[in-house]
């Protein structure tokens, strides 16, 4: 059972946040199949139409984990799948621990699948150069390490749910520091894609076809669609990372899930177009 109500609060505020997340992702996966279907299944597969795919269902994937996780009966000591009947995964190979720990996995490789994304845009966007993606190559390699030095892996399991036993991530001070110091090196990477892109756009155009209005080929959709996805997760994950930080302690951590749903959904948009462009 949980050890302080509070612990018990902040599961439930991310049980909602979760359901909310899978929600709007599963409801864009269907509104955009037909035309995943269209452009992507019917066609040859270039590298951004792979791209595409693997941010969709990596997304899908580690968000059924997640909620496997807060449904299924467990321990600390076991994650007893008996829903599925499997008894060789279940009562001897994957513990709650285990298990939890492969939905992290799944969600830091999220992270760095969309900074490889931003990072392959941008490199298309200044020609191809090869300077670009070394100084960007280490970039996030320091993100990624930064990531790994701050400890995300560590967190508090409970034992206990709501309406039975469940693998919930409890946030204590220390480990919502961690987490936090994470989204804040994510937010200043996708600043300096931001600005690599700005400043291109500005350097091609000039200040008089400087427009956010304008689609008339492939550079104004990957300026237009930068400044968005930009100025969208900037409103969602500032909110995301004071969670961390400050505020009641039951909403520690709690914009997470819903955050990485957005940041996947507006990949989707960076990606689409460059697929169309390809394809076509």
């Amino acid at each position: 059972m949980y050890t302080t109500e509070s612990e018990a609060q902040q599961a439930l505020v991310q049980l909602y946040t979760l359901f909310v997340a899978i929600s709007i992702l599963l409801y864009d996966h269907m509104a955009t199949l037909p035309e995943e279907i269209m452009i992507i299944w019917c066609r040859p597969k270039a590298t951004f139409a792979v791209l595409f795919l693997v941010n969709r269902y990596i997304a899908v994937l580690s968000n059924i984990l997640d909620l496997m996780s807060t449904f299924l009966p467990v321990s600390i000591e076991r994650f007893q799948l008996c829903f599925f009947n499997i008894y060789y995964l279940t009562h001897q190979r994957l513990s709650c621990r285990k298990f939890v720990v492969a939905v992290y996995a799944l969600r830091i490789f999220q992270q760095v699948f969309i900074c490889f994304t931003l990072t392959l845009r941008t490199y298309a966007l200044y020609g191809c150069r090869r300077h670009l993606p070394i100084w960007m190559g280490i970039i996030v390699l320091a993100v990624v390490t930064g990531i790994l030095l701050v400890g995300v892996f560590r967190y508090n399991l409970v034992n206990g749910g709501i309406g039975g036993g469940s693998c919930y991530k409890i946030y204590t001070t220390s480990v919502s520091i961690r987490y936090g110091i994470a989204w804040i090196v994510m937010f200043i990477y996708e600043l300096l894609i931001f600005i690599l892109t700005v400043s291109r756009t500005w350097k091609t155009r000039g200040l008089r076809r400087f427009s956010l209005i304008s689609r008339r080929d492939i550079l104004d959709v990957i300026f237009h669609d930068g400044v968005m996805y930009f100025a969208g997760m900037t409103l969602v994950n500032l909110p995301n990372i004071l969670t961390y930080f400050c505020g009641p302690e039951i909403l520690r951590g709690s914009l997470s899930a819903f955050t990485t749903c957005l940041f996947i959904l507006h990949t989707r948009t960076l990606l689409l177009p460059c697929v169309i462009h390809v394809s076509y």
